[in-house]
């Protein structure tokens, strides 16, 4: 990453599950330790999914975090000696957080997020979309493909032991019960068009 005159961007780590993001995350934050750099760190209320008080990854490497259901929650932990805001799961969130990151950003501190980019359909998150399109920094990464071990950048969902389909509710917390990690070519998905 380049060294910047003025303090405040936006970074986003994004991808399918099963990529590291959240394990990314917490690696960058653990180095602002080091900086002695003051941060936030949040995640929607939804991802209950390990625990309700920390961002954790799914090798079990976690850091405490505020628990949040709306973006504007955040307004009221902001202090001055703030050096950055991490959110787990961004796009999980209301549509709001993508302002009022940007606002964070212009006013000088550093935003870095991760977030699945597409759902299980391979339809963006609006979300992650906006902030992916507004960010200094973009880290794409991709899992291995459980059907032939390519770079995977889908996530499957799985419902009792088959593809979801299309049509299948976007948002299901879940981790390997429900969900695998697939290339373009293994991704398997009923579309509209079909």
């Amino acid at each position: 990453m380049e060294n910047y005159k003025e303090p405040g961007w936006i970074e986003v780590i994004a991808g399918p599950m099963f990529a590291g993001k959240s394990e990314e995350l917490i690696r960058r934050l653990r180095r602002l330790d080091y900086a002695h750099k003051k941060y936030l760190v949040f995640k929607p209320a939804i991802d209950n999914r390990y625990s309700d008080k920390e961002v954790e990854s799914h090798l079990h490497n976690k850091i405490p975090c505020i628990t949040i259901n709306e973006s504007k929650e955040i307004l009221s932990y902001l202090a001055d000696n703030i050096d950055v805001i991490a959110i787990d799961e961004v796009q999980f969130l209301d549509y709001p957080i993508v302002n009022l990151l940007v606002k964070l950003a212009k006013k000088g501190i550093r935003v870095i997020v991760a977030g699945l980019d597409m759902d299980f359909r391979g339809e963006p998150f609006p979300i992650m979309a906006s902030l992916l399109s507004k960010a200094e920094f973009v880290t794409k990464l991709t899992a291995i493909c459980v059907r032939c071990g390519a770079p995977a950048t889908m996530t499957q969902r799985i419902i009792n032991g088959v593809p979801a389909s299309y049509m299948d509710q976007v948002i299901q917390v879940g981790a390997n019960e429900s969900y695998e990690p697939r290339c373009r070519h293994c991704h398997e998905i009923d579309s509209p068009e079909d």
